[in-house]
């Protein structure tokens, strides 16, 4: 099995599903070329239903350049509200245009602040009773271009090793596998591992899953240094020497906050938040842990919940590839794995697992359970560590278990205050969906002629909350992260 470019393997993606070499390519050379659009499910009121029931009023934005967070931050300024009354079902990437639901409690719908945001397009769609939570979407669809590929030859031989992990063991897969390298129309499915992106740990600094492991451990100190001081060499030097103050004033008895908050860059106001509460506790190295949790919870309660999640994923990955190591499938099941089954509400363009609906593969049941799995009506699952986690049976509970014990985390440790605390999940360890390709990626008219060194295509396909499209992407470019 084809493994992974070291950067990815720092958070447990060690294997390609697919052996053969990739395109190479850019990506978001314009960010047109990355288009992603929820699939909505939520059905709000009209605008002028009652407030008092439907306080929220929900949005449909459209945006270009601008991070989740940081849309979110300059939308609750320009209101002049907590950005704690802006909710969401999903975050996207940046570099990209994306269109998702927005919700905001309590806000007049005719404020013009709302359409004073550049590179935002804003479509104010009804009311709604309860704020948007993360995964109120029945999934995304995405539509990319990929430029200045080296060999776009590769593409229909990717996809025929992608689709064989859909095909019945007991049939030919010869009338199944076709071409899809030849326009729009053709859809061919494909199964892939679910791992989480790199995008989930930090695309440039991929240090969120180790403040996650900070937390669970009760290691607040260090939970705050691996964010604040944790510096890396992708970062600009300023930035690199801002920390490194950090690192040497948090083992001073008598630390300099002041000093540490002027050298960090304003961009960075998350750490500068972190910093300005240490400076007023007056934190140095035997400070209680009270005092450093305090200060980590200066960002805000979804990015607090996103270290732990971060410190989830990085197993979750580490299983899917523990398992791919010891050849033991994640699209169809053995005996003791605990199997998700399709969810019933998902909409008919994805297909989505319900992680609420579970049962174990007994070994008299393992043939149902593999055909239900390739079918698309079930899922081979793994655990998102928390409080409530139940291990599958037999070799993958072994694997499952070995893979905390390697980083001496229990279920328990999740037990933790206010919006770290974690009861965990479990999640599909292999996806599929129907893709197509495009053997060029058109230009606007306007546009100057950016693509015409190499070789251009295009991938379309759907995925349900929570995926990641760099997961399908890396398939096709095995490229290192960096470029995805």
């Amino acid at each position: 099995m084809r493994i992974s470019p070291s950067r990815e393997q720092t958070v447990g993606i060690e294997y390609y599903y697919s052996d053969t070499d990739g395109t190479d390519g850019r990506l978001r050379v314009r960010p047109a070329d990355f288009q992603v659009r929820e699939i909505e499910t939520i059905e709000p009121e009209p605008i002028d239903a009652s407030v008092g029931d439907y306080p929220h009023v929900l949005l449909r934005v459209t945006l270009s350049k601008w991070d989740t967070n940081d849309f979110v931050q300059q939308l609750s300024d320009n209101l002049e509200i907590s950005r704690e009354r802006v909710s969401w079902a999903g975050t996207k990437d940046k570099y990209a245009i994306t269109t998702q639901l927005f919700s905001i409690a309590r806000i007049n719908p005719n404020n013009k602040s709302l359409t004073a945001i550049p590179n935002a397009d804003i479509e104010v769609l009804g009311r709604i009773g309860r704020p948007l939570q993360f995964g109120d979407l029945g999934g995304n669809s995405f539509e990319i271009c990929v430029r200045r590929a080296t060999d776009t030859s590769v593409v229909d031989a990717i996809t025929a090793e992608l689709h064989a992990y859909t095909v019945s063991n007991n049939h030919s897969q010869d009338d199944d596998t076709q071409s899809v390298y030849a326009g729009d129309a053709n859809k061919v499915s494909i199964a892939f591992p679910n791992y989480f992106g790199h995008q989930r740990f930090g695309s440039r600094r991929p240090i969120t899953h180790r403040v996650g492991r900070a937390i669970v451990r009760n290691a607040w100190r260090d939970a705050v240094l691996q964010y604040v001081a944790n510096s890396f060499e992708s970062e600009p030097e300023t930035t690199q020497r801002a920390r490194e103050f950090v690192s040497e004033q948090a083992g001073s008895s008598r630390p300099d906050w002041e000093e540490a908050i002027e050298r960090m860059p304003n961009a960075l106001r998350f750490e500068q938040s972190m910093l300005h509460r240490l400076n007023e506790a007056n934190a140095n190295i035997d400070s209680d842990a009270a005092t450093w949790r305090h200060a980590l919870m200066a960002v805000p309660k979804n990015l607090q919940r996103l270290f732990v999640n971060a410190a989830q994923s990085d197993l979750f990955n580490r299983i899917i590839s523990e398992r791919l190591r010891h050849d033991i499938p994640i699209h169809r099941p053995i005996a003791g794995d605990i199997v998700c089954f399709q969810d019933q509400n998902s909409p008919t363009e994805v297909i989505r697992p319900d992680p609420a609906r579970t049962q174990l593969t007994t070994e008299r049941r393992v043939d149902i359970m593999q055909r239900h799995c390739e079918r698309g009506r079930a899922f081979v699952t793994a655990p998102l560590v928390g409080t409530q986690t139940n291990f599958a049976s037999g070799k993958p509970g072994e694997i499952e278990k070995s893979v905390l014990a390697e980083y001496d985390i229990t279920p328990e440790d999740f037990d933790l205050p206010g919006t770290f605390d974690s009861r965990g999940t479990r999640r599909a360890m292999a996806l599929q969906t129907n893709i197509s390709t495009k053997a060029d990626c058109n230009t606007d008219s306007d546009e100057h002629n950016i693509d015409k060194s190499g070789q251009n295509y295009r991938l379309v396909f759907t995925l349900p909350p929570g995926a990641y499209a760099t997961a399908v992407l890396r398939e096709y470019l095995k490229v290192a992260p960096a470029k995805l």
